[in-house]
């Protein structure tokens, strides 16, 4: 089978290659090609050809910005969020593979005759597309505010003058006053793109146009008698809008004749002057009301107002790591600095880094406490942190939320409170030390003493909830002397002809996961066998292991098993177990392996899937008559 999937999030930057990553992963534990379009930062990589699309068996798509679907017209197609590629990637690739993905028509109707699936794009929840729609406006407009405020950072450190009464200027002759202009108009494209983008995302390039229009009007207050016109959130009102517009008249049916000017003159020219209509005579002035008052109170916002500001940023920001309600709180403070009020953003500037710098100083200061595997997601974590993305803390978020939630949170709480207090501002929709290096950040010194009080308390936390290691946990001296671990295990490393079971008692799948778990606990490849068995079922959980042609493969990562190895099941009758395809498995192999072993898993699943995939090498395991048969059959089959 071939998939090919595309992933993209609203900034471009971790969750897009987390998600290939996972896809990739999946995949090969299922023995299915894919190959993955990243929609990054840096644009599109690795797309997806004209041939590889006819060719394919489904499309995946897990993205938060709008992704131009017209190419995989007729194909089956499951679309999710880019969370839903990192967390469920064998989900969604199930779908495809089960014939639960419907297929995609440009018009957006999908095919009645495919099987829809309960979580298809047609029951997507309401709010996720909003949310969805608003990232894409959000992903476009953040590029043009990062410009304009480094621009404007730059000039007004390298060529600003110190005035009694305004402040810091640059004199209008100075070199660098064109820099502070381009700056400025920098900004100004800002309301625009992200009422334009939420457009497209709703209603593809039909609604750019109206989008656009919409918000230059939201931000130009004399269209409705404002002064300081309606920000970001006209420009918001105004993307929706036009979006939802644009779309409708997109579907009125029209003679074939007319079809080819609709998108580029009739309905942006429509859809154009009802926007503007309505947000002229019936929305700009109320909603510039509402913004004058909520810029207005952020600016009188002092003492104990400002600091539960800060408390509510920090934790939105740290919550979720690049989230929805991440996203949420970075756009209230980007969208500020437009209107000249920096210390939202400044308060998300700190917030965004602490998380992923406080857990890696967490590994650094106290290696005992982590395993090997987390120490190198440390390194990374801290890295990340230092160029302000705070992904770089979910995958120990994801292993113990527990206490690494809490933790962030209240590290990115103290951060922002002392920010606030410090009158930090940034004039960057960015955060971490990078935007104070590149000269975003108005009072730096307090910027860091933020930084490395926030990032210093998750570290104490973490260190403090953190649980001691256990002898199924591991520290990274046991991985070391205790867990023996060949990182370039295959499957002929991990057979031994010991934990061959044969066997025609009726079975389900549980008692046959106990009977192979037993068998490794008696040849001492396993410390806790109540733990090994918690970690196969989680992964049953997620999603079925017998993946068909009478084959199950489970599998665990837990450091309660000492090296990786393999067991393997042969059972006549074939074992009572939810499969793909409605076989019942003749043929279960558990594999196991220890935390430190990284994807050595993967690459055994990969392996096995490759060569069981062959009816015939298949039929040779099945005519075995002994357990040492069946080892001598497996190791010949994976050698040839």
């Amino acid at each position: 089978m071939r998939i090919l999937a595309v992933t993209s999030c609203p900034n471009g930057i971790a969750h897009t290659y987390m998600a290939q990553e996972k896809l990739e992963q999946a995949a090969a534990s299922l023995g299915i090609d894919i190959k993955v379009e990243t929609q990054g930062g840096v644009g599109a990589e690795n797309v997806l050809t004209a041939e590889e699309i006819a060719a394919a068996d489904g499309i995946i798509i897990a993205a938060d910005r709008q992704v131009d679907l017209s190419r995989f017209n007729g194909k089956p197609l499951v679309k999710e969020s880019v969370r839903a590629g990192i967390h469920q990637p064998e989900a969604l690739i199930q779908r495809v593979v089960k014939g639960e993905a419907p297929v995609y028509h440009e018009s957006g109707q999908a095919d009645t005759s495919a099987t829809t699936a309960p979580q298809s794009e047609n029951k997507q929840n309401g709010m996720q597309m909003v949310y969805q729609h608003l990232m894409n406006g959000v992903s476009f407009m953040v590029p043009f505010i990062v410009v304009g405020g480094l621009l404007i950072a730059l000039a007004l450190s390298l060529g600003g003058e110190k005035t009694a009464t305004q402040g810091l200027v640059i004199p209008d002759d100075s070199f660098w006053k064109p820099f502070e202009k381009i700056g400025a108009l920098a900004f100004s494209f800002m309301v625009p793109i992200l009422a334009g983008y939420i457009a497209v995302s709703i209603a593809d390039k039909p609604g750019l146009v109206p989008g656009m229009i919409g918000g230059a009007i939201a931000a130009d207050g004399s269209f409705y008698g404002s002064t300081a016109g309606a920000g970001f959130l006209g420009g918001i009102v105004a993307g929706f809008l036009a979006g939802y517009i644009a779309k409708w008249i997109k579907n009125i049916k029209v003679p074939k004749a007319m079809a080819p000017i609709m998108p580029i003159i009739i309905i942006p020219i429509i859809a154009s002057v009802l926007v503007g209509m309505i947000f002229i005579f019936v929305l700009g002035a109320p909603i510039a009301a509402i913004f004058e008052t909520l810029t207005t109170w952020l600016k009188g916002m002092q003492g104990a107002n400002i600091v539960i500001l800060a408390l509510i940023i920090g934790a939105m920001i740290a919550f979720d790591m690049g989230g929805p309600v991440n996203k949420v709180a970075f756009l209230f403070g980007s969208a500020l600095i437009a209107e000249g009020n920096y210390s939202v953003m400044g308060m998300v500037a700190v917030a965004v880094c602490t998380p992923p710098i406080g857990l890696g100083l967490a590994t650094f200061i106290q290696k005992r406490k982590f395993n090997r595997n987390e120490i190198e997601m440390g390194k990374a974590s801290f890295t990340m942190g230092l160029f302000g993305i705070t992904e770089g803390a979910i995958p120990f978020a994801a292993q113990d939320p527990l206490r690494i939630i809490p933790a962030n949170m209240i590290g990115a709480m103290v951060a922002s409170v002392i920010a606030a207090l410090g009158h930090v501002g940034d004039r960057v929709a960015h955060g971490g030390p990078i935007v104070a290096v590149l000269g975003g950040i108005d009072g730096v010194l307090m910027f860091i003493v933020a930084v490395l009080a926030g990032s210093f308390v998750t570290t104490a936390l973490v260190l403090t909830f953190k649980k001691h290691p256990t002898a199924t946990q591991g520290t990274s001296d046991e991985s070391e002397s205790t867990v023996k671990v060949n990182e370039d295990a295959d499957v002929q490393d991990m057979l031994n002809p010991q934990v061959m079971i044969q066997t025609a008692v009726p079975m389900d799948r549980d008692k046959a996961i106990d009977t192979m778990i037993d068998r490794l606990v008696r040849e001492n490849y396993v410390t806790d066998a109540a733990i090994l068995k918690e970690a196969v079922l989680a992964r049953e959980a997620e999603s079925t292991t017998a993946l068909g042609m009478h084959i199950a493969m489970p599998h665990a990562k837990t450091n309660a098993v000492r090296q990786p190895i393999i067991a393997v099941l042969k059972h006549d009758q074939g074992v009572q177990w939810e499969s793909l395809d409605g076989t019942l498995p003749q043929l279960v192999f558990l594999i196991a392996v220890p935390e430190q072993s990284h994807d050595t898993h993967l690459k055994v699943l990969q392996q096995l899937s490759k060569n069981l995939m062959h009816d015939d090498k298949r039929q040779q395991l099945l005519e075995t008559t002994n357990e040492a048969e069946l080892y001598s059959t497996l190791q010949h089959i994976i050698k040839a």
